[in-house]
């Protein structure tokens, strides 16, 4: 007997039809003999419409009634849910995040959980109930309730698995698991079996939307075995583990690409230590997150400096910066918003030093110009001109043979 918790979205709950067709995967789980805890969003939607419904009474709603109005979603999902469960002979019980207290702080509308009381789970599991949990939501120290954000059903149900020692958290999706890069671009793209924590955290970072970040890092703290499931299909996913297996991993696990971002680039700005600190003090102070940064070699005492955003800071960035070349002796400050990144990931690139130079040949023999390198132990990531995403990601995936079976890098005999 297994304790596995579930999660279904909101493609996968989307109508009485879905939730009928989840509960009774849900049924056929547990006349198999395993524990059940399922963690639920909103009906595919739904959290739109409500956000909808706010923006209409109230061109900036207070955070925190949008959460209690945002969290009524879940609770239509639970209860139909469980009615399911219920009209199949599977004994359910349903909880709002408050009511199996999903201790919150009270950042509303992007809370972070801090503990959870799992009595009342373990109470119904001993029962033979399959629990059904709304996802997304929690509650703070003042009893006021919380979200946690967009994709945040994710990490309740990971929170939930660390807190309850599940064997596994099983996350069900639109897609049947994590592929070595998106194949709406590359057909051939091929489905990972198992990939590391740390691998998902970078793809996650880098601009996969698999899985919510924050549900990753859950799962890397607190050692959770990960599942990526199809919601429509059978299959065995994509198990994301912090556990080493063996002393040969994938050469490269997948290619994950951003097409938010955008580049700022501040030319001919004297070359002394602070410029970085005085050039990004300001966009700091706006609560603009900064990716990428590169500084030139410094030529006759000036160098350029260039950074780069999301898209949707560029414009309140750019008028920062220019707004404080003046003071910095700057003789020009650039922006290019028609950039996109690419980035290779993969655990074996730290017992390998040929992936760089693969990957630059192979953008450069399809002419395409490498703007900006960022590197990590598993990670090289590249900005190029925005219409070279579909080429790039193609080139590289055929490159690195990722369509096939994986190539592993050999780590030296100590």
């Amino acid at each position: 007997m297994a304790l596995v918790v579930k999660k279904f979205g909101g493609t996968s709950v989307g109508s009485t039809e879905r939730i009928g067709a989840v509960a009774d995967k849900l049924k056929a789980s547990r006349d198999a003999g395993d524990d059940i805890v399922v963690v639920v969003s909103a009906m595919s939607g739904e959290t739109n419409r409500l956000t909808a419904l706010a923006e209409g009474v109230h061109p900036s709603p207070p955070a925190r009634e949008l959460d209690v109005l945002l969290s009524t979603g879940e609770q239509v999902t639970i209860a139909l849910l469980t009615m399911a469960l219920e009209a199949r002979g599977c004994p359910a019980r349903c909880y709002t995040g408050a009511q199996v207290c999903i201790l919150t702080d009270s950042a509303f509308s992007k809370a972070r959980i801090q503990e959870i009381d799992d009595e009342t789970i373990r109470n119904d599991l001993g029962l033979g109930r399959v629990v059904v949990v709304a996802g997304f939501q929690g509650v703070d120290e003042t009893g006021a309730i919380t979200t946690l954000g967009r994709g945040g059903s994710d990490t309740t149900a990971v929170a939930l698995a660390a807190a309850l020692g599940a064997d596994e958290c099983q996350i069900y999706t639109d897609v049947d698991g994590v592929y070595t890069t998106d194949p709406r671009v590359v057909p051939e793209a091929r489905r990972l079996d198992r990939i590391t924590v740390d691998e998902m955290l970078e793809l996650a970072s880098l601009g996969s939307k698999v899985l919510q970040i924050r549900a990753v890092e859950f799962a890397g703290k607190y050692k959770v075995p990960l599942r990526v499931l199809s919601s429509f299909e059978e299959g065995p996913g994509t198990l994301i583990t912090y556990e080493e297996e063996g002393m040969e991993e994938p050469l490269i696990s997948g290619i994950a690409f951003n097409r938010d971002e955008a580049k700022v680039a501040v030319l001919g700005v004297s070359d002394k230590p602070g410029i970085a600190g005085s050039i990004l003090g300001p966009v700091a102070d706006a609560n603009i997150e900064v990716d990428m940064i590169i500084q030139n070699i410094g030529h006759h005492g000036l160098t350029d400096f260039t950074f780069t955003v999301h898209k949707r800071d560029y414009e309140t960035t750019l008028d920062l910066v220019r707004r404080n070349a003046e003071r910095l002796g700057a003789r020009e400050v650039a922006g290019d918003d028609k950039i996109v990144k690419i980035s290779l990931v993969g655990v074996g690139m730290r017992s390998h030093a040929g992936v760089a130079s693969t990957m630059f040949k192979t953008l450069s023999d399809e002419g395409i110009n490498i703007q900006m390198i960022s590197t990590s132990e598993i990670k090289i990531s590249v900005v190029v001109d925005e219409k070279y995403l579909e080429l790039g990601v193609r080139a590289l995936h055929k490159a690195f043979e990722l369509a096939e079976a994986q190539p592993v890098a050999e780590e030296e005999c100590r």
